[in-house]
């Protein structure tokens, strides 16, 4: 009985031993069971995600996304989407992730899994450069065409402020940023409410057309990337190598790239 229970003992505490340390890894196995990890993004929003000459997607997010893909030793596959529809690509499983400079809502929070907040963002007026009209308030757009994205923060905003939006002339949503540009320069709307980051990213890629008033449109809000409610491992494991990232230098570089300052920030 003793030359039997000896080996025995042993087993036990060498399986017991490796169990704790594995646990790491075993997560990591169970997010590279996964094929592929899809992300989803609007491919017209610079400097986010959007495409080059080429076609080619580039941007912010999508240097981040890539490096975390890299460290992590798993495929990421990026899907352009509908951003009006975005929840529904999420929950649906049509799609894993939303990366793609998305602002954290308490109304969005009911539906995504959010990562910690990495970077600030605030919705601005921009208007073609030459407008002289004054914008003291949010009250001074009564009377002007507004646009703006559909799906966006600054969307909601407006929907939900009846009296702001009933004094406009009227309020247009478009299904891209781009789309807005375009129609801001070609004076089929007088002003637009958007992201600051994505409108000095505009004016600087296409100097003397556009210029941004210095007035915020609603709360200041803070951007994160959205899981699936249930997705708290893929979540996880996503922040932990985002936060090395951002200690060992490598967002700072990836932000001074897109956006000439270090705009990451860093939440314990």
């Amino acid at each position: 009985m003793k030359k039997i229970f000896l080996p025995l003992l042993l087993m036990i505490f060498l399986i017991s031993g490796c169990g704790g340390g594995k646990q790491d890894s075993q997560q990591t196995n169970n997010i590279n069971a996964k094929k592929i990890i899809t992300i989803g993004l609007d491919d017209e929003y610079a400097p986010f995600g959007f495409r080059d000459e080429n076609g080619q997607l580039i941007g912010f997010d999508i240097d981040m996304a890539k490096e975390v893909a890299k460290r992590m030793g798993v495929k990421f596959e990026f899907k352009p989407i509908d951003w009006n529809n975005k929840e529904i690509e999420l929950n649906s499983g049509h799609i894993d992730i939303i990366w793609n400079g998305l602002d954290i809502t308490p109304e969005r929070q009911r539906h995504i899994l959010y990562s910690k907040p990495y970077m600030d963002n605030r919705q601005v007026l921009l208007v073609k450069l030459g407008d002289d009209t004054k914008f003291y308030s949010e009250y001074d757009l009564e009377g002007k065409t507004v646009g703006t994205q559909a799906g966006s923060n600054s969307e909601t905003y407006i929907e939900q402020n009846k009296k702001l939006k009933d004094g406009f002339k009227s309020f247009k949503t478009y299904p891209t940023f781009k789309q807005a540009f375009a129609d801001l320069r070609e004076e089929q709307v007088q002003v637009l409410i958007v992201d600051e980051l994505a409108a000095r990213y505009e004016m600087n890629k296409i100097p003397k057309q556009f210029e941004v008033i210095e007035l915020t449109i609603g709360p200041v809000t803070e951007i994160g990337i959205g899981f699936r409610k249930n997705d708290t491992e893929l979540r996880d494991s996503i922040q932990k190598v985002f936060d090395a990232m951002v200690k060992d230098g490598t967002a700072k570089k990836i932000s001074e790239k897109w956006f000439q300052a270090d705009l990451v920030k860093f939440k314990k």
